[in-house]
């Protein structure tokens, strides 16, 4: 009786590792390090934001300036011409602050050129990915460097059911 329960157990088991899903991970970083377009891509925007760094700093360097004459001269001012010259400043301090949202800001020229430059590598990237995971039959592939889903096989997607549980699910569209 022990040796049948035991080969019912071990069998059992047995079949469940034949169904087991298969994981996978990569490190899109080195891959990306490996890409020549990249090198050059990321040589392009250090570029532009060393440029853009400068504009700041200048910006600064003379808001800072302007404070310092402010100071110098305060004891010779008169009221109207001390909130002048400190309107003067806030504007030139809001011009710099506008200025550094613009470009490295959420969505800013730095945010979009990156975007505009490394998105296409990417692409590419998951791409290969894709195939990757088709030809080793992989249900999930994650990417260590990030530690994000990079591909999912869409069999696996369970979205439908949440929606569906949530009763946030399309009415027409019954879960099987």
């Amino acid at each position: 009786m022990r040796f049948l329960i035991t080969t019912t157990c071990l069998l059992f088991f047995g079949l469940n590792f034949v169904n087991a899903q298969k994981f996978g991970y990569f490190d899109s970083e080195y891959v990306l390090s490996k890409l020549p377009e990249y090198s050059k891509a990321q040589g392009e925007i250090d570029q532009l934001s060393a440029a853009w760094q400068k504009e700041v700093e200048e910006m600064q360097a003379k808001v800072d300036a302007l404070y310092r004459t402010y100071q110098a001269e305060q004891v010779l001012l008169t009221e109207a011409m001390k909130t002048e010259r400190l309107d003067e400043i806030k504007k030139k301090e809001t011009e710099l602050k506008d200025y550094q949202k613009k470009v490295f800001g959420y969505k800013g020229l730095y945010f979009l050129k990156k975007q505009e430059l490394i998105k296409p590598l990417q692409d590419k990237i998951f791409d290969a990915v894709e195939k990757v995971c088709k030809a080793n039959r992989l249900a999930f592939l994650f990417d260590k460097s990030e530690l994000v889903m990079v591909y999912t096989d869409p069999r696996h997607d369970y979205t439908d059911f949440i929606l569906e549980e949530l009763g946030l699910g399309d009415p027409n569209d019954k879960v099987k």
